[in-house]
C-alpha cells in the first residue's frame, strides 16, 4: 500500500503564452485563450505561463519564437507543440486538442 502512495504524480503540461504588453493582437489572443481554457473545465488542464517577449529575450531565443503571440505546450520538460499567431478560439482548441479532456 505504501508503494502505491509513493507513485509520482504526473505534472500537468505548461501552456506558455509568448506575448507583448504593447500589442493589441496579443490582448485579443489572450481573450480567446481565456475562453478556451474556461470551457469544460479545461482551466485545470494546463499551468498557464505568460511571458512578455519584450522583457524575456533569452526565453524567446531559447524557444525559437519568431512571431508574437505564440503558444507553446511544454510537457516532460520539452516543447511538445507550438501555435504562432492564433486566429481565434477554434484555432486554439484544435491546437490544444491532444491535451484537453
Amino acid at each position: 500500500m505504501i508503494a502505491s502512495a509513493s507513485k509520482a504524480v504526473t505534472a500537468k503540461p505548461s501552456l506558455v503564452f509568448f506575448h507583448s504588453a504593447s500589442s493589441g493582437r496579443c490582448r485579443r489572443v489572450e481573450g480567446f485563450l481565456a475562453q478556451v481554457l474556461q470551457r469544460r473545465a479545461n482551466h485545470d488542464t494546463f499551468e498557464l505561463v505568460r511571458v512578455d517577449a519584450d522583457d524575456n529575450a533569452e526565453l524567446v531565443e531559447q524557444f525559437k519564437i519568431e512571431t508574437i503571440p505564440t503558444l507553446v505546450v511544454v510537457a516532460d520538460k520539452r516543447a511538445q507543440g507550438r501555435l504562432p499567431n492564433p486566429q481565434g478560439c477554434r484555432d486554439i482548441e484544435r491546437f490544444l486538442a491532444p491535451w484537453l479532456r
